[in-house]
Formats: structure tokens, C-alpha cells, sequence
């Protein structure tokens, strides 16, 4: 039986419902334990899956990237042959070009690539990328309300990245600077004598009943978890152990504490209390219901970083794999995208090695070339807007 079972509230007499608080109280401990145990599951899910990807995947995607390098060298043999129109020729190139940017955008600086991207491209490679990232300047502009500055020193997605970070921090540094000048004017408005008036920024900031409401409790939040550290660090500081295997256990035990006390972790210090019989399992029952609702609103906070905390971890394993976002990914079925992207792979490589043939015959390439036209052209079509 998980710690939380213990903590659960129940109804003192029967036949009476536990009031919303208690019910809240008792669906938050509930739901942080599957959060707790949905982001193990992740951590040590993700941790087989680069085991597996490292035995399996990488070998294959290494002869991938060798197959698609292949690809680019036939392309570009296969161009300089005679009996191609010149709309069959233009495609043969924007192919090239498509194959070796992917590569060159992937796989990081490769001279031999970059030039035969620049031998069949309108514009050279470095070129494009930094007309690519000077669009997306714009863009981020756009989104941000953000002045990123002049276009010197963007030569990659990343060196932009770093702008923005930079011009976010600042942009939050100085609306921090200006509340907090803000709330200075307010203060000092209300410490004013008779006759004094406020200003009227300070009297448009005046905080509402239900601000000044949100933030005392707030106050009493925080100090109903700082009353429990404060219980735990008393009975289990270390100095006032004299045998050595206990101070050593009550040590461990105290970095606990004030792990969870600094992230403001109120399951576990209640946790914490259960294991070592500071409360026991009826505590809770007996609890106010100002002091229940002081732990919800801890809690609920708890939760929410909890929720965002898998969310981070599941979109960082997406990015590292190449896997597309979105929602219902099971941490303990990670074998199974393990193996279908094993399979699309064998999949994709063998239709490289085909492809590759067909470039030996121009009849088949041309049909080919024909086929992908139309593609393009329906693909262009679909999105039009209409």
C-alpha cells in the first residue's frame, strides 16, 4: 500500500459526506501518486529505449544516411547525362538539393555535400540558410513583439534562438523592474498623511479584495508547510543523535526533508511525518477545514508541476528520437515505437536501394520523375486556400 493510502481522509461518522475540501483533498494525493508513478514509468522507460535504439536503430539509420549520401552522388551522375528535358533536369536537381540540405542540416558541416548542393542550387547553401533564418527573425518579431536587431551575427537557428532568449530575459527583467516600481508607488501612497493624494497609477493598481484574499491565503499555504518542516527538522536533526547508525539514518532522512521542503513538496514531508510516526493515519480526519484547504491549494500546485514536468519529458524524448508531437504516448509501450519505427526504416532503406537501381534505367527514371511531378503539383493544390 502506497505512503498516500495512509493520508487519505475518511468520513468520520457514517452516513455524513466529506466536504468538498476533504474530497479535494483526498483526489489530489490520488492523482499526484499516478503522476508520480506516469513520470517514473517515463524516466525508466526512456532509459531502455536509448539502450534499445543504440543496439537496434543506430545501425540502421547509420546505413540510411549512407544510402540517402549514395542517393545524392547518383543524382548527380545522373544529371550530366545526356536525353533529359530541361523541366526533367530541374527536378533531378531540386531532388539533389533536397537530399543534400537534409543531410547538411542534420549532420552538421560536410564540404564534399555542400558543394555539390552549391553546383546544382540557385543560391549556395550557406546563403539559403541564413535568408532561411532571416525569415524566421521576422516571424519571431512578429509573434514576440521582440526588436532582434540587425541581421549580423545570424548565421544559424541557433545563433537566433540565443537573440530571442536574450531579448525574452530582458523583456522579463524589465517588466519585473517596472511592477516592482509599481508597488513601491502603492506603498508609499498608502503610508501618505491627510491631504496627500495618491497617484493615479497607484490608485489603478490598488489590489482588489479578492487579490489581497488569493494572497493571504498564499501566506497561510506556505506556513502550513513551513509548520511541518519545522516539526520534521526538530525531531530528526542529526547533532542530537549520539549513536552513530541512527544520526546516519536521521542525516539521509533530513535531506529529504529539505529536498521537499525547497520544492515545496507537501505529499512527501507528509509522507515523511507517517514514516516516522509523527502522525498517523487518522491525522488528516482531524485536520480544520482552513488548514485542509491551505494543503489543497499546495497540493494542487504540486500537481500542476508535476503534469508539466511529464509533459517536458515526453516532448524532450520526441525531440531526441525525431518523433512527431502529440498526445497518448504510453511510457510502457516505448518498445513498441521502438519496433515500428524499426520496421518503417527497413521499409524506407529498401525503397532507397530501389530507387537507386532505377536510376540505371532513364526510361523508368523518367516515368518516375513524371510521378512525382503530378504529386507536387496536388500536394501545391491542396494547399491552396479556398
Amino acid at each position: 500500500m502506497p505512503p498516500t493510502a495512509a493520508l487519505q481522509i475518511a468520513a468520520q461518522q457514517p452516513g455524513i459526506p466529506l466536504t468538498p475540501a476533504r474530497k479535494r483533498f483526498n483526489t489530489l494525493i490520488r492523482q499526484i501518486e499516478q503522476s508520480r508513478q506516469a513520470l517514473a514509468a517515463w524516466q525508466d522507460g526512456i532509459v531502455a529505449y536509448r539502450q534499445s535504439y543504440a543496439g537496434h536503430l543506430q545501425p540502421l539509420q547509420t546505413q540510411l544516411l549512407q544510402g540517402q549520401r549514395q542517393w545524392v552522388h547518383l543524382l548527380d551522375a545522373v544529371i550530366g547525362k545526356p536525353g533529359w528535358t530541361k523541366s526533367e533536369r530541374a527536378l533531378l536537381r531540386e531532388l539533389l538539393c533536397e537530399a543534400a540540405g537534409e543531410l547538411l542540416e542534420g549532420q552538421g558541416e560536410d564540404a564534399v555535400l555542400k558543394a555539390l548542393y552549391d553546383k546544382h542550387a540557385e543560391l549556395d547553401f550557406d546563403t539559403e540558410q541564413r535568408e532561411a533564418v532571416r525569415a524566421m527573425k521576422d516571424l519571431a518579431e512578429l509573434m514576440t513583439g521582440l526588436d532582434l536587431g540587425d541581421d549580423d551575427g545570424l548565421h544559424s537557428e541557433e545563433d537566433l534562438f540565443k537573440r530571442m532568449e536574450h531579448g525574452l530575459h530582458q523583456q522579463w527583467t524589465q517588466n519585473a523592474a517596472e511592477e516592482a516600481d509599481e508597488t513601491d508607488d502603492a506603498q508609499g501612497s498608502g503610508a501618505s498623511g491627510p491631504g496627500q493624494r495618491r497617484s493615479p497609477k497607484s490608485a489603478r493598481k490598488r489590489k482588489t479584495a479578492a487579490e489581497q484574499r488569493r494572497e493571504a491565503e498564499a501566506q497561510q499555504a506556505t506556513q502550513s508547510v513551513r509548520e511541518i518542516y519545522r516539526k520534521l527538522a526538530s525531531a530528526l536533526h542529526p547533532d542530537r543523535q549520539t549513536d552513530a547508525t541512527q544520526r546516519e539514518a536521521h542525516t539521509a532522512l533530513m535531506q529529504r526533508v529539505n529536498q521537499a521542503y525547497e520544492a515545496q513538496d507537501l505529499l512527501t514531508l507528509l509522507e515523511l511525518q507517517l514514516q516516522i510516526e509523527q502522525i498517523d493515519a487518522g491525522h488528516m480526519a482531524g485536520a480544520s477545514e482552513a488548514k485542509v484547504k491551505h494543503y489543497n491549494k499546495v497540493l494542487g500546485e504540486q500537481l500542476a508541476e508535476l503534469k508539466a514536468e511529464i509533459e517536458s519529458v515526453e516532448m524532450t524524448f520526441r525531440m531526441e528520437f525525431g518523433l512527431h508531437p502529440g498526445w497518448g504516448l504510453n511510457p510502457a509501450k516505448l518498445g513498441l515505437v521502438l519496433e515500428q519505427t524499426r520496421r518503417a526504416w527497413q521499409a524506407d532503406l529498401a525503397h532507397r536501394l530501389q530507387q537507386h537501381r532505377m536510376l540505371e534505367d532513364q526510361a523508368a527514371t523518367k516515368r518516375w520523375l513524371k510521378s512525382v511531378r503530378k504529386q507536387r503539383r496536388e500536394e501545391a493544390y491542396d494547399d491552396l486556400p479556398f
